[in-house]
C-alpha cells in the first residue's frame, strides 16, 4: 500500500482518481486542488509518492509542475508523477532533467493514461520504486521528430522499438515480455543502440535520461 497525495483542480476527476487509488489498494491521504495545499500536504503527511496535475490555480499554467520541482528540491527522494492535459516535452524535460542516481521515481503520463488503470497503477507501482517513467506518446513524438540524416536513421527497426520502449522506463525484461522476444535478444538491441547513437549503455534512470536527452538533442 503507498500514501499518497493527490493535486488535481477538477474536483469530478480528483474524486475519480481517489476512488480508483483507494479500490487499488493505496491510501490517499490527502487530496488537493491547488499548488499551495500540495506543498502544505506533503509536508504534514510525508507521503510516499505524489501524484500532481501541470496545470492548477490561480493561472492554470504550470503551478503543478513547479511545486513538484520545488518539492523534488527539498525532499530529493520523494517520488513524484506528474499528469499532462496535453503532449509537452517542455514539460517532461523540466521534470526529468533533475532525475539521476540518488532521486526518488520520476514520471510524467498523460491525463488519458488514467483511463488505462492497468497501465496507470503499473506506472505508479515504477515510480514509487524509484523509476523512471515516460508517456509513450512523449517517445513517439520525440522519435518522429528526427530526420533522416540523424544517428536514429542509423537503427534497424527493431532497434527503434527497443529504443522507444527504455525512453519510457521500461528495463531489459519488461522490453522482451513486451516484445514477445528473449531478454537475450534485448541486450543485443539495446547494446546496438547505445552503440550506434554513442550513448553511455548505463541502467536504471541514468538509461533512461542519456536517452531522452539524445532524443531532445536530435529533435532540436
Amino acid at each position: 500500500m503507498l500514501r499518497i497525495v493527490l493535486a488535481e483542480d477538477a474536483v469530478l476527476l480528483r474524486a475519480g482518481l481517489v476512488e480508483l487509488l483507494h479500490r487499488s489498494g493505496h491510501e490517499v491521504v490527502e487530496a488537493v486542488g491547488d499548488a499551495p495545499a500540495l506543498t502544505r500536504a506533503v509536508d504534514a503527511h510525508a507521503p510516499d509518492v505524489v501524484i500532481t496535475d501541470v496545470r492548477m490555480p490561480p493561472d492554470f499554467r504550470d503551478e503543478g509542475l513547479k511545486a513538484a520541482l520545488d518539492l523534488r528540491a527539498r525532499h530529493a527522494h520523494l517520488p513524484v508523477l506528474v499528469l499532462s492535459q496535453y503532449v509537452a516535452t517542455a514539460y517532461a524535460t523540466q521534470l526529468l532533467g533533475g532525475g539521476g542516481p540518488g532521486v526518488g521515481g520520476l514520471g510524467y503520463l498523460l491525463k488519458d493514461r488514467v483511463g488505462e488503470v492497468a497501465d496507470f497503477m503499473d506506472a505508479l507501482r515504477r515510480v514509487a520504486d524509484g523509476q523512471t517513467v515516460v508517456d509513450p506518446e512523449v517517445v513517439r513524438l520525440l522519435l518522429a521528430q528526427q530526420t533522416a540524416d540523424r544517428p536514429l536513421s542509423r537503427l534497424t527497426p527493431r532497434e527503434r522499438e527497443v529504443l522507444a520502449l527504455m525512453a519510457e522506463g521500461f528495463n531489459n525484461q519488461a522490453i522482451a515480455h513486451r516484445l514477445r522476444v528473449t531478454e537475450a535478444s534485448v541486450v543485443k538491441h539495446s547494446g546496438n543502440v547505445f552503440m550506434k547513437l554513442d550513448l553511455d549503455p548505463t541502467e536504471g534512470n541514468r538509461r533512461v535520461l542519456a536517452v531522452l536527452a539524445h532524443l531532445r538533442g536530435e529533435s532540436g
